[in-house]
């Protein structure tokens, strides 16, 4: 199996697309309708979020084990430490091996229901992220990503200790890491330049989510941890009435905020697609990145 880092080398700039596990048969049907959409775009590789839950634990192993035995994708599957003991953890990355995922996205998860609670580990668990990047790592031949904050982890003190504690998990083994949504290019790349100036050179890629409607916005917004700064507002919330002219700017925004972004040498843009392709197409159209035969 390809490994993600392998798919990130070479020339021009590259995408890779993230969907979250289907809930029931509907969602299922609207997850692979997007999926077989935009698999003839040869993305680099794509991701399904991992969640605590039982149903949502188990849609994302389903799903991805599909993805690896019915497309040509490369899977990159999620897994967190909330809520699992160490045995659970070997057992699912041992169960991702089995069916061919190599790629793993090594999270240690925010508490259930409340990202600012306190994070209290398994009994028999893992404390954090780069104890569970080592545990993968020491399973197999996997290639391991982590996440990254663009504006700093709501509970670390600041930037300078958040940035501490991502080079902690690249360096404990991760070959990348993908910051969470941002709304300016300058505020990712400042993340990067952070990275780069501890002496760590392992890639951090940056994620983006197309802004088609208000509800996308506010959840850009929110996911981000940040305020939306007074520019992009003023552009777009006089369009909230007109989903049409809404839509259209908000494409305009994010193809602009890319093209920014690969001018800066970025070699990846992941994008966040809610289980819909449209959109994601667009911009990867926009930014001439379709290959030849989609």
């Amino acid at each position: 199996m390809t490994s993600v880092i392998e798919r990130l080398r070479g020339d021009g700039p590259k995408f890779s697309i993230e969907f979250f596990p289907p809930r029931d048969a509907a969602d299922e049907a609207v997850l692979w309708k997007a999926i077989r959409e935009l698999e003839p775009y040869d993305p680099a590789y794509m991701s399904i979020t991992y969640g605590a839950g039982g149903s949502s634990r188990d849609g994302t192993i389903r799903s991805i084990a599909r993805v690896a035995t019915e497309t040509t994708l490369v899977p990159m599957a999620h897994l967190t430490a909330v809520n699992h003991s160490v045995a659970e953890l070997r057992n699912v990355i041992g169960w991702y091996a089995s069916v061919g995922v190599r790629n793993i996205l090594a999270l240690r998860g925010d508490p259930p229901g409340d990202v600012y609670g306190d994070w209290i580990p398994h009994p028999e668990g893992l404390t954090y992220a780069e104890e569970l990047v080592q545990l993968v790592r020491s399973l197999g031949d996997f290639c391991v990503g982590v996440s990254a904050s663009t504006y700093g982890h709501p509970r670390s003190a600041d930037l300078e200790t958040d940035t501490k504690y991502l080079v902690r998990k690249l360096r404990a083994g991760a070959d990348f890491a993908i910051a969470q949504l941002f709304h300016d290019a300058e505020d990712f790349l400042r993340l990067r330049d952070r990275v780069a100036a501890t002496g760590c050179d392992v890639p951090v890629l940056p994620g983006v989510m197309p802004l088609t409607t208000m509800r996308t916005l506010q959840t850009t917004i929110k996911l981000s941890g940040a305020p939306a700064p007074r520019k992009l507002l003023d552009r777009l919330e006089p369009l909230a009435d007109d989903p049409k002219a809404f839509r259209a700017a908000g494409i305009d925004v994010i193809t602009e905020l890319c093209e920014k972004l690969i001018a800066e040498g970025v070699p990846n843009l992941h994008f966040y697609t809610f289980n819909r392709s449209k959109a994601t197409r667009e911009v990867i159209a926009r930014l001439g990145l379709v290959p030849a035969r989609a």
